[in-house]
């Protein structure tokens, strides 16, 4: 019997790979928050990590970018969660994606080239993957986030 679901094995890879970045990283309490990590950059800021599980698709790979609000149906998670955190099975990679920076129903990075050629508006994987996110880059991403959602990343 399988006991963990896709989506805890997403969010155990993710913090093991933050961690071996040196990151301090926080587990939020119980259910119901709209992310499952946050990373303490320094003083009292922070980023909120929705981690996910990817598939590849024509070269792609591929993850749903939407949160079920059982109330209120599918919602974007601008405002909730600050980057998403992303695991690909097969490979065992993983990548950080800034919110902002995928459509808000699915993501989509590139693992291989297009086959038209095409190479504007396409997005690498290779720029998301973990190992090209330094201290410095993941707060120059909490800087560039909403004053709205500055609030939510300081802590009083």
């Amino acid at each position: 019997m399988k006991l963990a679901t896709s989506g805890n094995e997403a969010e155990a890879m993710v913090l093991g790979a933050l961690m071996r970045r040196n990151l301090d990283v926080l587990v939020p309490f119980g259910d119901g928050h709209p992310y499952d990590l946050a990373v303490h950059l320094a003083g009292t800021t922070f980023l909120r990590v929705q981690c996910k599980t990817a598939w590849r698709r024509g070269g792609c790979l591929m993850f749903k970018c939407r949160t079920t609000d059982h109330g209120r149906g599918r919602q974007s998670y601008a405002g909730l969660a600050d980057i998403f955190g992303v695991y690909l099975p097969p490979t065992q990679a993983v990548y950080l994606v800034p919110i902002d920076a995928v459509a808000n129903f699915e993501g989509r990075l590139r693992l291989e080239p297009a086959r038209n050629n095409q190479r504007r508006r396409v997005r690498s994987a290779a720029a998301y993957e973990i190992g090209q996110w330094s201290l410095d880059s993941l707060q120059e991403v909490a800087r560039a986030l909403d004053p709205g959602d500055d609030a939510a990343l300081r802590v009083a």
